[in-house]
C-alpha cells in the first residue's frame, strides 16, 4: 500500500483542520471538536459550524463556562444534538481533570464524555502525532476491498484495528499520514456505491479488483429513513426551541400541526430525557 501516502500528498482535499495555521491556533482542541462534529455528518456541513464554534469557544475552558442552552443553540442543524452536550461535558472534564489541556494518551481520552475508541485515537494521532491505528467507516471499506477482497466491510471489530496496525509505517509521522490517507481514499475514491477504481492508487494491489470486483454481500445495518422518523420530529421541536430562545414555548404551541401528535409527544419526551430540553409546567425550553 506504499502508493497511498504519495497519492494523499497530491490529492488530499483542502480541509481547515489540515492547514498548518489552523492546527497551530487550535491544536488538539480543534481536532477534538472536529471529530465530534464529523460523526455521521458530511464534511461540507461541518466546516462552517466548526470555524464558528472555535471562534466562540477556542479552548475547553471557554466551552466549559457556557450554558447547555448556548451549546445546543450553537450546534444548530448539525444533527445528533446529544453530541453537543457530550462535547460540553468533555470540555468540563478536560478543564477539571487536565487543567484545560486535551490529554494526549488514548486511555484518559476514553474517559471523557462522548469519546469512543475512534475519536480517542484520532486525537492522539492527528493532534499529537502518536502512532496508533485509526479506523473509521471509510478506512474499513478500503481495508475490506484492498486487503480482504470484500465489496463491503463487515461489522466493526478489533480485527479492523489489528489489520490497520499491521499496515502502518513504523515512523510516527508517516503512520499519521497513512491513517489520514486511508480515510481520504475511502471518502473520495473507494466510495461505498460508486468506487472509482480507475483512478485508485491501490488498483494494482487491490484484492477486490484482482478478484473481478465480486459482490460479496453487505451485512451493514441500514439506518432508518429520516423522512417521517422520530429523528425528524426531534429536530423540528429543537428548531422551535432555538427560534424562541432564551424564552420558553408553551407546550401546546410546539408543532401544533405536526401530522402525528403522538410522535411529536415522543420527540418532546425524548429530548427532555436526553437533557436537550426542559419542561417547566406548561412550557418547554432549551436546557438551562
Amino acid at each position: 500500500m506504499a502508493p497511498l501516502t504519495a497519492w494523499y500528498r497530491e490529492a488530499a482535499r483542502d480541509l481547515p483542520w489540515r492547514r498548518g495555521e489552523f492546527q497551530d491556533e487550535f491544536g488538539a482542541w480543534g481536532t477534538l471538536v472536529s471529530e465530534f462534529m464529523l460523526q455521521q455528518t458530511p464534511v461540507a456541513r461541518v466546516i462552517p459550524h466548526l470555524e464558528a464554534w472555535l471562534s466562540r469557544w477556542p479552548t475547553p475552558r471557554a466551552l466549559a463556562e457556557a450554558t447547555p442552552a448556548e451549546v445546543v443553540q450553537q450546534w444548530a442543524n448539525l444533527g445528533y444534538p446529544r453530541r453537543a452536550l457530550w462535547l460540553h461535558r468533555a470540555a468540563i472534564e478536560i478543564t477539571d481533570r487536565h487543567g484545560g489541556v486535551v490529554p494526549r494518551d488514548v486511555e484518559p481520552l476514553l474517559l471523557l464524555s462522548g469519546i469512543g475508541d475512534y475519536t480517542a485515537r484520532a486525537v492522539a494521532v492527528f493532534a499529537y502525532g502518536d502512532r496508533h491505528p485509526v479506523v473509521d467507516t471509510n478506512t474499513r471499506r478500503v481495508l475490506a476491498r484492498a486487503v480482504l477482497g470484500q465489496a463491503q466491510p463487515g461489522s466493526p471489530s478489533r480485527r479492523d484495528l489489528d489489520l490497520m496496525d499491521s499496515l502502518l509505517p513504523t515512523d510516527d509521522a508517516e503512520s499519521a499520514v497513512f491513517n489520514a490517507a486511508a480515510m481520504e481514499l475511502g471518502a473520495t475514491v473507494c466510495t461505498s456505491r460508486s468506487p472509482r477504481c480507475e483512478i485508485c492508487p491501490l488498483i494494482d494491489d487491490c484484492a477486490w479488483v484482482a478478484a473481478g470486483r465480486p459482490d460479496t454481500g453487505d451485512t451493514r445495518r441500514r439506518q432508518a429513513a429520516f423522512e417521517g422518523s422520530d429523528r425528524q420530529a426531534r429536530g423540528a421541536v429543537l428548531r422551535v426551541l432555538r427560534a424562541a430562545a432564551p424564552d420558553p414555548v408553551l407546550l401546546q404551541g410546539v408543532l401544533p400541526d405536526w401530522p402525528d401528535p403522538l410522535q411529536r409527544d415522543r420527540a418532546i419526551d425524548s429530548l427532555i430525557a436526553d437533557g436537550l430540553a426542559e419542561a417547566d409546567g406548561e412550557t418547554l425550553s432549551l436546557p438551562r
